[in-house]
C-alpha cells in the first residue's frame, strides 16, 4: 500500500543551450508528488504518516522552494554569484530562513545561504524526479514521484526493495537504535 503527498515548489530556471522561450530565465511553481510504499503498520493503520513524509522530505526539498536552479555550465551563474556578492547576500541572510541543509550529490549542489541549486543536468521535470530519487532513496521507500511544472509533467516508479522498521504508536520510522525519534518507544 501507499502513503502520498505533494509539495508546491516555487523556483526559477532556465534551459541553457536550448533554442526557445525556455531559454530565458523564467519562474514556475511545480507540484511534487511523493509515493511512499511498504506494508500498513498495524499500530496507527498506515503506511507512513504523510506529515512525517512531508518532514524527511522537505528538509532537502525546501533547498529548491524560491531558489534560482541553474546547470554548473551556464554562464549566468558566475554573474548571478557576483551580483549576491556585491549585494552582500551570497553567503546568506538574516531574513533567508527557509533553507534545507546543504547537500551535494552527483546531479546537484544546493547552496542554501544563497537559495541556489546547482544542476549537473537542465532542470527539467524529468530532472527534477532523478535528482528528488536521489536525494530520498534513503529515506523513504519511494515508489512514485510525479512532478508537474506548468504544463509540463513526468512520472517514475522505482522499485521497493526494503521495509522501514517504523514504530506501531505513531508510525515513523525507527531510529538505528530502533527508538521512534517522536514519541520515545523501543523495539524490543
Amino acid at each position: 500500500m501507499r502513503s502520498i503527498t505533494t509539495f508546491d515548489i516555487q523556483y526559477a530556471h532556465r534551459f541553457y543551450g536550448f533554442k526557445g522561450e525556455a531559454q530565458y530565465l523564467h519562474g514556475h511553481t511545480g507540484v511534487l508528488t511523493l509515493e511512499v510504499e511498504d506494508s500498513v503498520e498495524p499500530g496507527v493503520n498506515m503506511v507512513y504518516p504523510c506529515n512525517e513524509i512531508q518532514k524527511v522530505a522537505w528538509s532537502v526539498l525546501k533547498n529548491f522552494d524560491h531558489a534560482l536552479v541553474l546547470r554548473q555550465d551556464d554562464p549566468l551563474l558566475p554573474a548571478i554569484l557576483d551580483v549576491y556578492e556585491k549585494q552582500g547576500i551570497k553567503n546568506g541572510h538574516p531574513q533567508n530562513t527557509m533553507k534545507g541543509e546543504a547537500f551535494k550529490t552527483e546531479l546537484c549542489t544546493a547552496y542554501p545561504d544563497c537559495r541556489l541549486v546547482v544542476t549537473k543536468e537542465t532542470m527539467t521535470v524529468e530532472g527534477m524526479i532523478k535528482m528528488v530519487y536521489d536525494l530520498l532513496k534513503d529515506k523513504l521507500n519511494i515508489a512514485k514521484i510525479t512532478f508537474t511544472s506548468g504544463v509540463n509533467a513526468a512520472t517514475a516508479e522505482f522499485p521497493v526493495n526494503k521495509s522501514i522498521d517504523r514504530c506501531p504508536l505513531c508510525g515513523i520510522a525507527l531510529n538505528e537504535d530502533g527508538v521512534c525519534p517522536k514519541c520515545g518507544y523501543k523495539k524490543h
